[in-house]
């Protein structure tokens, strides 16, 4: 083909990828239109949000564990001042850090966490406040009362929404609290969601997530993990370690979480933000 045919077909791409966009752009204005009268909406918001929040924590290889130990690991394998750029070799657990638990962490066949539906990681944000129990009980726990507490303040849960539980946790870190190991170090104490709450948010197939500030889904000392497998082997996902919750409304927020698309992984660590 001649240079001047490939300069005109160049031109005539680029025009109907412009009538292309135009038309898309006024489509996209009747589909978001459509999303917010859909049973579950991916934005909580009508209005344009203002600001963002990064509701993640800083990973780093001291970081809190569930189990104690060390779970992320740097290896330098190219260094600037020798190889003109920077590249680590990382080790770490999925479960470290801000993170995901994907369905598959506690079930036989339930869904990685590259299966997770990209709609089911942008959501209306429930925040659900305990700090003030949790300041005087670590063991403390969302409850079915605590749910229907913000249900009477704020209406009904909205459809599709991810359910945070805002223990205030996150202060502690950097500290032996975050953790909050008994002194003969075989428990551990730190608030979670109690089984009933997991049972009553599962009574509403759209609720996509519940969230933790702490290390686990379950308080620290539960000995069972029931929470785990009572919320994840019905194809939803958990998220542990949330951060700066109390930056973000009860209601009205929309989540937005990063989850690693990695083949088989039952979790990883994610960025999260909300749109405010």
């Amino acid at each position: 083909m001649c240079h001047h045919c490939v300069i005109e077909s160049v031109k005539s791409d680029m025009l109907n990828r412009r009538s292309f966009f135009k038309g898309g752009l006024a489509a996209a204005g009747a589909a978001a239109l459509a999303v917010s009268s859909a049973p579950t909406p991916l934005f909580a918001q009508d209005a344009k949000p203002t600001k963002a929040e990064d509701l993640t924590h800083e990973l780093f290889d001291k970081f809190p564990t569930y189990f104690g130990g060390q779970q992320l690991f740097y290896g330098k394998k190219f260094d600037f001042a020798k190889d003109t750029f920077n590249l680590y070799e990382l080790r770490l657990s999925e479960h470290t850090g801000t993170h995901i638990d994907a369905p598959l962490h506690f079930s036989a066949d339930g869904k990685s966490v590259a299966q997770l539906p990209v709609e089911d990681l942008i959501a209306p944000l429930v925040v659900i406040d305990i700090a003030a129990k949790a300041a005087e009980n670590p063991d403390a726990q969302v409850t079915p009362d605590d749910i229907q507490a913000w249900i009477s303040k704020h209406g009904d849960l909205p459809a599709g929404a991810v359910v945070a539980m805002h223990s205030g946790w996150g202060a502690h870190l950097g500290t032996d609290k975050f953790r909050n190991a008994s002194t003969d170090g075989k428990s551990i104490h730190f608030p979670g969601f109690h089984v009933e709450a997991a049972q009553m948010l599962i009574e509403q197939p759209s609720i996509k997530a519940i969230a933790v500030d702490t290390l686990s889904l379950d308080f620290g000392a539960s000995p069972d993990f029931i929470v785990h497998k009572t919320w994840l082997p019905t194809g939803r996902y958990g998220i542990e370690a949330i951060a700066n919750l109390d930056k973000v409304p009860a209601s009205g927020a929309t989540v937005v979480v990063g989850a690693p698309k990695i083949k088989g992984g039952t979790g990883g660590p994610a960025r999260i933000f909300a749109l405010v």
